[in-house]
């Protein structure tokens, strides 16, 4: 009878991909895949380590686990264990430790648990790309994460990945498009291209034993490999991952421009949208220099998606300083924003800064950010209305009673339309009013 093992995945989307990856190798190992809830042999839930919330969660859902499968090997794998394992260590809910270089051998790690039956402990920083922890397969999605590197070089005064992760380190080009060709011949048409800091991509190839530094990047070989990735057959969309601001600049965005299969769809993380703010994170940009980012990438392409990520509630952040961020974001206007009230996470610089915001302040900013991200998001959408778009359909939707299928325009617009087509397909559809909140309704020509 086969093993049975089941995930849980938290955080990033290299986290993301990096569980797909382990799936194949338990189920290339003879394991059979269950859903969480399900009784299991092995239980692997790939943590997360962001903030103190993440912290948390990971816990928690590592003794969830164990009270669901109280005889099963849990394995706490990811960022969570390498940050902190002689805590991880102690806890009673977790059986093996699996830090993010050791998930190769997270099957070899496992096997040896269950013979011995000894609490297991492989939770080294640092990163590594060996040619076996690529992605085979997927399931239930019709675009793929593609992680090309690891690490990063940036240290930003609230976050710990630099320490889960290690610095830079850049995947080879041969063995990321060996891995795109796979995908395509199962049929997966938009690769997302990901990473802890992708814009980092390229400078450990191009500056070979260079000390990481945090301003320095390599735009001419990230822009070499998306047009690899471009011209294999079978790659319909690339879509980009959180982009560091600094390295968009006209070259860069013509480079971007000429690779045809590119969504117009730009993440430009920007933390806060006031310079005193910013310098107090160690973000290494202000806003004058984002603010020209914004343009060159609209002068180059006909109205990109513009998203982006805001933290509210930064240690000493001021009233007036909010409003500057707040104001900053609404004259940029985003499509989209993904807004963070600031957690403190230990170990880090802004742990130990003075004039702690208190929840309540952080959570009253964070529904004013959102409103805005509300009316921003309505703008850039009824822009689009009337428009003729080419929809990636991804899955049927019950839309007030009305069996529909749901999928994605370049820009990443959700559009639901009546059709016979199905999962995987691209059409194109001229979009109309909302069909329900945020999502367009659309008619295939």
């Amino acid at each position: 009878m086969k093993k049975r093992v089941s995930f849980h995945n938290l955080g990033c989307k290299v986290n993301a991909y990096e569980t797909d990856v382990m799936i194949a190798l338990f189920e290339d190992a003879g394991y059979e895949t269950v859903a969480f809830e399900e009784p299991a042999d092995v239980v692997v839930v790939n943590t997360c380590t962001v903030t103190n919330i993440a912290d948390r969660k990971s816990r928690q859902m590592l003794h969830k686990a164990k009270k669901l499968n109280p005889s099963a090997a849990v394995v706490a794998a990811g960022c969570y264990v390498t940050a902190d394992a002689e805590r991880a260590l102690k806890d009673e809910g977790i059986d093996i430790c699996v830090g993010n270089t050791d998930k190769p051998r997270i099957v070899e790690i496992v096997e040896r648990f269950l013979q011995s039956r000894e609490k297991a402990d492989a939770a080294c920083a640092g990163s590594t790309f060996p040619s076996q922890f690529k992605l085979t397969r997927l399931t239930e999605r019709t675009r793929a994460y593609i992680k090309i590197q690891d690490g990063c070089n940036q240290f930003c005064s609230y976050c710990i990945i630099p320490f889960a992760r290690g610095r830079t380190v850049s995947r080879s080009r041969e063995d990321i498009l060996e891995e795109i060709k796979g995908m395509t011949a199962q049929g997966v048409k938009e690769f997302v291209i990901t990473g802890i800091h992708v814009s980092s991509y390229g400078y450990d190839i191009k500056y070979p034993g260079a000390k990481p530094q945090a301003d320095r990047f390599a735009p001419d070989i990230l822009i070499g490999l998306l047009g690899s990735i471009d011209e294999l057959e079978g790659v319909e969309r690339i879509r980009l991952g959180s982009l560091e601001p600094r390295i968009i600049t006209k070259e860069f965005a013509q480079g971007l421009k000429s690779i045809k299969s590119l969504c117009p769809h730009f993440h430009l993380s920007l933390q806060s949208g006031c310079d005193s703010v910013l310098k107090r994170m160690n973000r290494h940009y202000d806003t004058a220099v984002f603010e020209e980012c914004v343009r060159i990438l609209r002068e180059t392409f006909d109205d990109p998606a513009i998203t982006t990520d805001v933290i509210v509630g930064f240690p000493g952040e001021t009233e007036e300083e909010f409003e500057q961020s707040l104001e900053f974001v609404q004259k940029t206007g985003f499509y989209q924003m993904h807004i963070f009230k600031y957690s403190k996470r230990k170990g880090t610089v802004a742990a130990g800064m003075p004039h702690q915001l208190t929840e309540a302040q952080k959570a009253e900013r964070s529904d004013r950010m959102e409103e805005a991200e509300r009316r921003m998001t309505a703008a850039y959408i009824s822009r689009h209305i009337g428009s003729v778009a080419d929809v990636l359909y991804e899955e049927e939707q019950l839309i007030g009673g009305v069996k529909m299928i749901c999928g994605y325009t370049r820009e990443y617009i959700r559009v639901a339309a009546v059709s016979g087509a199905g999962s995987g397909e691209i059409k194109s559809v001229r979009l109309g009013a909302e069909a329900a909140p945020g999502i367009l309704s659309g008619v295939e020509l």
